[in-house]
């Protein structure tokens, strides 16, 4: 090979070489460019969801009954709430205070009893272990409990109590928990405050068939909350 020709090889060389080394950056960065994005999306995804789900008016409750029922330190862990401390407590109206709870449909569940009943049957042992699985990081764990109106009121408010404690005391039994009562937050409503209506039957039950506002009353709502308080 004469000089000549390799003189042009050279410079072919030295030119085709930078043309690709800049083609396999900007392949590289361009492929960085959407991971990003991607991850930027994912990232925003995640918090509007957690905003639309942590709403400001449930942050507020969860602020209140974690002081109120039990679960800040120094509190009296699992001590719970009663009917007219949940109405303090939330400072809202009844439908307003159910309402709040709406967006937690889908990781929330309802342990049915019996008519003047508090103990739970295997379904509801089996749907509160589901529920307590389910913590995904969540540092509170509610059970709100109720009774139907059909008997006395102060019975239906000792009534509910007992459905609320007797989630705690499952819980206590099947997994040995020592921080279980600094987790768990108790408010038993009776049937003074914040009735369900029969659109809660739709939401995850422990029991199915025919549900009635009677029956969705005679339960206790459990759910881990995740909002940062």
């Amino acid at each position: 090979m004469n000089a000549s020709k390799k003189r042009w090889i050279l410079l072919a060389v030295a030119f085709v070489l930078p043309l690709a080394l800049v083609a396999t950056w900007a392949a590289s960065a361009g492929a960085r460019l959407a991971a990003s994005r991607g991850a930027a999306h994912e990232v925003a995804t995640a918090s509007v969801a957690n905003d639309a789900y942590c709403t400001p008016e449930l942050k507020a409750i969860v602020r209140r009954v974690a002081g109120a029922c039990g679960l800040l330190e120094g509190a009296g862990g699992g001590r719970g709430c009663q009917p007219l401390q949940a109405k303090k407590v939330a400072a809202l109206s009844g439908s307003d205070f159910n309402a709040i709870f709406k967006p937690l449909a889908h990781r929330a569940h309802l342990v049915q009893f019996d008519a003047s009943r508090a103990d739970l049957d295997a379904a509801a042992r089996q749907v509160v272990e589901r529920a307590w699985g389910d913590q995904r990081g969540a540092s509170f764990f509610f059970v709100v409990s109720r009774a139907s109106p059909d008997g006395d009121e102060q019975y239906n408010e000792a009534l509910s109590r007992d459905r609320a404690k007797a989630v705690l005391d499952h819980l206590d039994q099947r997994f040995h928990d020592e921080d279980l009562k600094k987790q768990v937050g108790l408010l038993w409503l009776g049937e003074e405050f914040a009735q369900l209506t029969s659109d809660f039957c739709g939401w995850q039950r422990s029991r199915s068939g025919p549900c009635t506002r009677a029956d969705i009353n005679r339960s206790a709502f459990i759910a881990w909350i995740d909002c940062a308080i």
